[in-house]
């Protein structure tokens, strides 16, 4: 056996080969420079990135397409966004929304979330991070690529600000209560609230997740705070 054989990390994600469409390719080749932040190893500088200073600063996690987040930054100009996500055709659709909605602040990472969180925020320097519907995983024999873990939950915890909130939403009960029974290990943290099924304004509804509650499934919203 290979002496010193590097370890291969357990994802969170798998990256799959989605469809890139022509405009969401043309969105990365003409904005990418001005939207997307190169990972790195320096430390995220919002003052820098964003016109506007003294906003909020939040990251949002896996951001899927991006059209929640997009609503949300324009929904809320008082505050400054960045939000990761691996999958291009996601990074290019929000890009296009960016331009769509005008909007100058919100930027993108394009990596691993857990490798960005590590390596590129300052401790106590985010406001509130956004984590809506990771990929749950539901095989018990995939439940240890599940990115909420109290591992990165204490990770995340470091960067959060006091009294900052992590907001995680699933519509998968085993997760929400797996994400429950990790947070119980992590004292960083106090839970808001138990009314898990009430929507904080602060998060706009998505197309699959309004198909789904037609179909009488729940949702789970659970609001952590740092304390």
């Amino acid at each position: 056996m290979e002496e010193n054989k590097k370890i291969r990390p357990i994802r969170s994600y798998v990256l799959r080969q989605g469809r890139l469409t022509k405009h969401q390719a043309e969105a990365i080749s003409l904005y990418g420079n001005d939207l997307i932040i190169p990972s790195s190893n320096d430390l995220i500088n919002w003052d820098r990135l964003f016109s506007s200073k003294e906003k909020r600063s939040i990251l949002e996690i896996g951001f899927g397409m991006g059209d929640t987040t997009a609503e949300i930054a324009k929904r809320f100009p008082q505050n400054n966004y960045i939000g990761i996500e691996v999958h291009s055709p996601g990074v290019g659709n929000l890009i296009n929304k960016i331009k769509a909605y005008n909007l100058n602040n919100l930027r993108i990472i394009q990596h691993d979330a857990v490798e960005v969180v590590e390596n590129m925020f300052a401790d106590e320097s985010l406001d509130a991070v956004h984590i809506f519907f990771p990929d749950p995983w539901h095989k018990k024999r995939h439940n240890k690529r599940r990115l909420i873990r109290a591992e990165f939950l204490r990770k995340v915890a470091t960067k959060l600000k006091k009294n900052a909130y992590l907001h995680i939403a699933t519509d998968w009960e085993d997760y929400a209560l797996w994400i429950i029974e990790e947070f119980k290990v992590c004292k960083e943290y106090v839970l808001k609230t138990n009314e898990f099924q009430i929507k904080p304004d602060h998060r706009p509804y998505t197309k699959y997740e309004k198909r789904g509650l037609n179909l009488g499934h729940n949702v789970w919203d659970i609001v952590f705070m740092r304390i």
